[in-house]
């Protein structure tokens, strides 16, 4: 095991995976001088420029010419750059990549991962700060995977690598410094698993990516209060876990979903709505969301702090859920 960022352990799990198969390559705006974070160093000394391809910026032409690639049997990773760049890719991913298996009847296979970097990251500002998650896992075709360590990251990513659906990799930007233990020969993390971050009796709190670590301290504070949350971390949001969060809801009666994206229309609504459906309103005594009110991220940082889902508002809402 080594201590790596999270940039990093997806920077090794991607070249794990290009040395274990010639088929994988990447493409995207900056890849051969490293990628905007880093996380392609050292591949073009390495792998060479038939591997590593700089592209023009053109995001549908790069989603575009990595769907034509997957179809001929290469396996691409589609370098975003930033996610909200993929607003300009948005016909390519969504009516082709997602759908082009279904349209053929199973003859295409689009084995791609599309890498976008997501959410608040540093004063970036309205145009460089969206987490629009919920979007994708309205599409039917694809993955939507949203880790928040360097192990998940890692794994998650060798996991869409091999994986013959579409991935779409939603890397945390602002988590890129947060170290953690990686193996040396890393895993595949199946998709649909949650982890569970801490078990606890008096309420389950649900959450994900850029939001993980204000919810450990969240729960750290409550639990020095004298209040245990069952935490999980979903990893993927399609699939998700719904038998592990309902397994715990069902035990703790309570439930408070937290995510980085706006409350309206956030995926925290889709967990709320299938718990209640399959454990019956009755079986849950209180529920409750917390994520970014509905405005534009700002640029000055101390705006943009008040948007954020920290572990003190994570610990209001989770207390006011108990006195319901």
């Amino acid at each position: 095991m080594a201590q790596v960022t999270l940039v990093e352990a997806c920077r090794l799990a991607a070249l794990q995976e290009m040395r274990r198969d010639p088929r994988v390559w990447v493409l995207g705006e900056d890849v051969a001088r490293g990628g905007l974070f880093g996380q392609y160093r050292g591949f073009l000394e390495e792998f060479g420029d038939q591997r590593v391809v700089s592209t023009p910026i053109s995001e549908s032409t790069i989603m575009g010419a990595g769907l034509g690639a997957a179809l001929v049997g290469t396996r691409p990773i589609i370098e975003m750059r930033i996610f909200d760049f993929v607003m300009c890719a948005m016909d390519e991913l969504v009516n082709q990549i997602a759908k082009i298996r279904y349209m053929f009847g199973g003859q295409a296979r689009p084995a791609v991962v599309v890498r976008m970097p997501h959410g608040i990251w540093r004063n970036s500002a309205a145009q460089h700060s969206q987490t629009l998650e919920s979007w994708f896992t309205h599409i039917p075709g694809v993955v939507v995977a949203v880790p928040a360590t360097p192990a998940d990251a890692a794994g998650l990513l060798v996991a869409a690598i091999r994986s013959d659906d579409p991935v779409l990799f939603f890397d945390p930007k602002n988590l890129f410094p947060v170290k953690g233990e990686v193996a040396e020969t890393i895993a595949p993390i199946p998709f649909g698993q949650a982890r569970r971050m801490r078990e606890g009796s008096d309420l389950t709190i649900v959450t994900w990516s850029a939001t993980v670590p204000a919810v450990e301290e969240a729960a750290g504070i409550l639990a020095a209060r004298g209040i245990s949350a069952d935490v999980l971390d979903l990893r993927t949001l399609w699939p998700w876990d719904e038998a592990s969060v309902c397994a715990s809801v069902a035990r703790t009666r309570r439930l408070l979903v937290v995510h980085e994206a706006v409350t309206t229309g956030g995926f925290g609504a889709e967990v709320l709505a299938r718990v209640v459906e399959r454990l019956g309103p009755g079986a849950v005594r209180a529920a409750g969301r917390l994520g970014q009110p509905r405005v534009p991220v700002p640029f000055a940082p101390p705006l943009e702090d008040a948007l954020k889902p920290d572990a003190p508002k994570v610990v209001a809402a989770a207390e006011a859920l108990l006195k319901a």
